[in-house]
């Protein structure tokens, strides 16, 4: 992205928040986020934001996530941890991240986003398989050819595959995804 004062103090506001091993997921986030859209033709720099932002409240507190976003429902109160994704969000939005597309990517990188968001997609599928994850290769290697919205379904269909394996209650969230991409 561009060197600006506000992106400058965003990326040292969030590497201050995380552990050095945080960042660097983040940071490989960031960087596959922005060539995920860029091969779909979408905005690459919104994506590589999207990317820097969408951890910046994964290690607080479950105390402070539950501060931040009350549960909604019985899922996010049984897993508060889930709540980073909101509570970055609010995060981000404090901070003087206005774009409505890349608020819902940070958001929705734990629970899923609208297949109209093409940002979302590209941090979703690059949170899930970015090389540092050492899984969902293929994945990766399907967005970059150019078939974001393909990977996106494919890897929300897996999360949902997973959670339905291990007896995990689904977010309702993460099932309107599924439902939306695979319309």
């Amino acid at each position: 992205m561009p060197s600006t004062d506000f992106t400058e103090k965003l990326v040292e506001r969030v590497r201050r928040q995380v552990s050095p091993e945080r960042w660097a997921h983040i940071e490989r986030v960031a960087e596959l986020a922005r060539a995920l859209a860029e091969a779909a033709g979408a905005d690459g720099e919104r994506a590589w934001l999207a990317g820097i932002l969408h951890d910046v409240a994964r290690e607080l507190p479950e105390a402070e996530l539950l501060a931040l976003c009350p549960p909604e429902n019985e899922v996010e109160a049984a897993h508060p941890r889930a709540l980073h994704g909101c509570a970055g969000r609010k995060i981000a939005a404090e901070w003087g991240v206005r774009d409505p597309e890349v608020l819902e990517a940070i958001e929705g990188h734990v629970w899923g986003v609208s297949p109209t968001n093409p940002i979302g997609m590209a941090v979703y599928v690059a949170d899930v398989s970015e090389p540092g994850r050492g899984v969902n290769d293929d994945l990766r290697q399907r967005a970059l050819a150019g078939d974001l919205e393909g990977a996106y379904a494919e890897a929300v269909a897996r999360k949902v595959a997973y959670l339905k394996a291990k007896g995990i209650p689904i977010h309702p969230r993460t099932l309107k995804a599924y439902a939306e991409a695979h319309a």
